[in-house]
């Protein structure tokens, strides 16, 4: 009975350890969970608020609360510093952004003017169409500053694969503001089959159902812990039994004899 009570314990103390472990990781899902329900409820909140001047919104340095917030701006864009921003998303299409700097009264600022989609197996884009000449106007979305590799946040030959406004600053030889706008419209209205980079779909991601699997494992855990030393006792009753049938058979072929 001795051995059976240290198995016992072994298993408790590493069924235990191994709970701690599971309830950890459901608890850090439903910590994501709550964040992304709080960026959901700014990207909303920031959707449905008003347009604002650059200025109010660009104060700080860009973060995902800042994210999603439309904003104006007017002044013109540096097309000598042009970059095509490779690899990029939109929807279910693979293929670039164009990013410009637009020189405005109150500063400099980057703004990706839109998407252009390429066809599977097509050489990369090394140019981008030119922006609009004169004084423009943008109407856009706050977006932060994307981070990375060095050289992914580096430009080079005119093409770059993450938009860094610190690391591509440093580039252009004058200073920007932190972040980048993500073009909704311009006016005047520019060519070369530009469209805005769509807003992330909203949901709440598979962090609830992972939380739940995670506790769920932790719960078989205990519960195996039950049927383990049930499992021992109903052995050790039957080798009992078996032993006690077997002593009683020894002891009637005695006194038969």
């Amino acid at each position: 009975m001795r051995r059976l009570w240290l198995r016992w314990a072994l298993l408790v103390v590493f069924v235990v350890a191994l709970g701690i472990v599971f309830v950890n990781l459901g608890q850090w899902q439903l910590r994501r969970l709550a964040e992304r329900e709080g960026h959901n409820a700014a990207t909303i909140r920031n959707e449905q608020a008003p347009v604002k001047p650059y200025e109010q919104v660009f104060t700080h340095p860009i973060v995902d609360d800042d994210q999603w917030q439309l904003v104006r701006a007017t002044g013109t864009f540096d097309a000598a510093h042009q970059l095509v921003v490779r690899n990029r998303n939109n929807g279910d299409d693979r293929g670039v952004e164009i990013l410009t700097p637009l020189q405005t009264a109150s500063g400099t600022l980057l703004v990706s003017r839109g998407f252009i989609a390429t066809a599977p197996g097509t050489a990369p884009m090394s140019t981008g169409p030119a922006p609009p000449n004169g004084e423009v106007t943008v109407i856009g979305h706050v977006r932060r500053s994307e981070h990375g590799r060095s050289g992914a946040i580096t430009p080079q030959d005119g093409t770059v694969r993450l938009i860094n406004s610190e690391a591509i600053q440093q580039s252009l030889g004058y200073p920007v503001a932190d972040g980048y706008i993500g073009a909704t419209e311009v006016t005047p209205a520019q060519t070369g089959g530009l469209v805005p980079i769509e807003v992330p779909e909203l949901s709440s991601g598979p962090h609830f159902w992972y939380a739940m699997q995670w506790f769920m494992f932790a719960g078989v855990g205990l519960l195996g812990i039950f049927v383990f030393i049930r499992s021992d006792l109903r052995d050790r009753r039957a080798a009992r039994a078996k032993q006690a049938a077997t002593v009683s058979g020894s002891a009637h072929g005695s006194e038969t004899a």
